[in-house]
């Protein structure tokens, strides 16, 4: 595998079922020995029992142990005969030929294991036959005779396996155990190596596209695949990708609109000096005027792309403090008188008779409700009107200028403050600016932690709605 994650992920999935499962493994063959002779155990302790019955017919004969001790060879032949007894009819049938050597070896081998761990006590307690010395754990079974408990019977438990069939036995399911570990640690590899490659998918994909967003493919997108984290990773990275196409595109707008409006006055002033030396044109009053406009509306372009540059960047300074804003909207309305009377425009206020104070920057503001009112002055018919209100609300004043026709159209209400933007590319620019003025509007009343929109007039125009909090001493 390629991917260097992919393999880390396969490693450790791996490495996890592994560990489980070789813990697994060690766990069931130790459970196998210590199941399996716990189960040995039982069964030998059953054979007790029958041991015990032939003991307590030796002690009725006797109504004593004398006779083991007298002869202890009594004891073996009560433990062999109980052997026989107790072997299967295949056992017995194989003890009686005599080419079968390893039954009776495994028989022989039983009866002395049994021998050297049986223990006899009498009535008190005493040893009548083995040795209880070793500090072991015994178990005793109680014998009885008429009713009278005459010794106690027990058995050392075996604390290992030792005959042929029972170590091949646990050996065959060690065997199938180690088989089935293996078998499991191969499908794990398998489901590791698939869930791997399937996990690091994604992931690719987002570096590859990445690395195509870094060469400046703004238009690669990923599949989005579920909604876990790597689906809403994917969801960010094609909205990340998004802005940054939609950014590109607006800056190589903003390139070629800021050329075609430097263009423009620099092709005015080149012609017009270019008519002048070919004494095309004489060199009087209007042509030094003409020359004179040309140069003040590049000189604007080149301040308003200046001033929205530094609001970008945070650097446009502001120099706050406590301001009546009423004051400040009658002053910005005393200076467009001159442009409403060329204009033929009515205006009509509504505002209130007490102070209204925030906390402003009274030049800043100053400029947004100046940019604002000559955009209005300049986008409205002749014989327009030009209503201007003032509210005060809680904790934030409403301001509100709206005209009469002509309107936008609905929905492009919200471009309006986007930087260059006009409903007609064809607008005359002696009337229009460069469509930078509301752009800088925008970030003023941003700068002021207000906000500002556009709506349809009731006027048949726009309506300009700038919502700006109030000073906390004003409240």
């Amino acid at each position: 595998m390629k991917s260097s994650i992919s393999r880390r992920i396969f490693l450790s999935l791996l490495a996890a079922t592994g560990i489980v499962v070789i813990s697994m493994l060690l766990i069931l063959q130790w459970n196998v020995d210590r199941g399996f002779l716990q189960y040995v155990n039982r069964l030998e302790q059953e054979r007790l029992q029958k041991l015990a019955g032939k003991l307590e017919q030796a002690y009725t004969a006797r109504d004593n142990w004398d006779f083991l001790k007298s002869d202890p060879g009594t004891m073996s032949r009560l433990i062999a005969v109980t052997l026989a007894e107790l072997a299967s009819p295949k056992e017995q049938q194989r003890l009686k030929e005599p080419s079968t050597e390893s039954s009776a070896e495994v028989q022989q081998r039983r009866f002395i294991r049994t021998e050297r761990r049986l223990i006899l006590l009498d009535s008190q307690h005493k040893p009548v036959f083995g040795d209880n010395t070793n500090g072991e754990t015994v178990t005793f079974r109680p014998l009885s005779v008429k009713g009278k408990t005459v010794g106690y019977l027990g058995l050392h438990p075996s604390t290992f396996l030792s005959e042929i069939h029972q170590l091949r036995f646990v050996k065959q399911q060690k065997t199938a155990y180690a088989l089935v570990a293996v078998v499991m640690l191969l499908v794990a590899s398998l489901l590791a190596l698939v869930l791997a490659r399937r996990l690091v998918r994604p992931l690719q994909e987002l570096a590859q596209a990445t690395h195509a967003l870094a060469l400046g493919q703004y238009d690669v997108r990923v599949p989005v695949n579920g909604d876990d984290e790597l689906g809403q990773l994917s969801c960010n990275f094609n909205a990340m990708a998004h802005s940054l196409q939609n950014s590109e595109q607006a800056r190589r707008q903003f390139i070629a609109d800021i050329s075609h409006e430097l263009r423009t006055p620099l092709a005015v002033l080149g012609g017009e000096i270019e008519a002048l030396q070919d004494g095309v044109r004489p060199l009087d009053q209007l042509a030094v005027n003409s020359l004179h406009m040309e140069v003040i509306r590049l000189n604007r372009l080149v301040d308003d792309l200046y001033q929205l540059a530094l609001s970008d960047i945070g650097a446009l300074t502001y120099r706050k403090g406590e301001l009546d804003v009423v004051e400040l909207l009658v002053e910005s309305l005393q200076r467009i008188e001159p442009e409403l009377e060329r204009g033929h425009l009515t205006l009509s206020t509504r505002l209130p008779k007490d102070e209204i104070i925030i906390y402003g920057d009274a030049e800043r503001l100053g400029q947004l409700f100046g940019n604002i009112l000559k955009n209005t002055i300049a986008y409205t018919d002749s014989g327009g009107k030009l209503e201007v209100t003032v509210e005060s609300l809680e904790r934030c004043v409403l301001i509100e200028i709206m005209d009469s026709a002509p309107g936008v159209p609905i929905g492009t209400e919200g471009r309006l403050f986007d930087r260059l933007y006009r409903l007609e590319e064809s607008r005359n620019r002696a009337s229009g600016g460069a469509g930078l003025g509301l752009a800088i509007c925008r970030n003023i009343v941003e700068a002021h932690e207000g906000v500002i929109e556009a709506l349809p007039s009731d006027l048949g125009g726009l309506l300009i709605r700038i919502t700006l909090p109030t000073s906390e001493q004003s409240l």
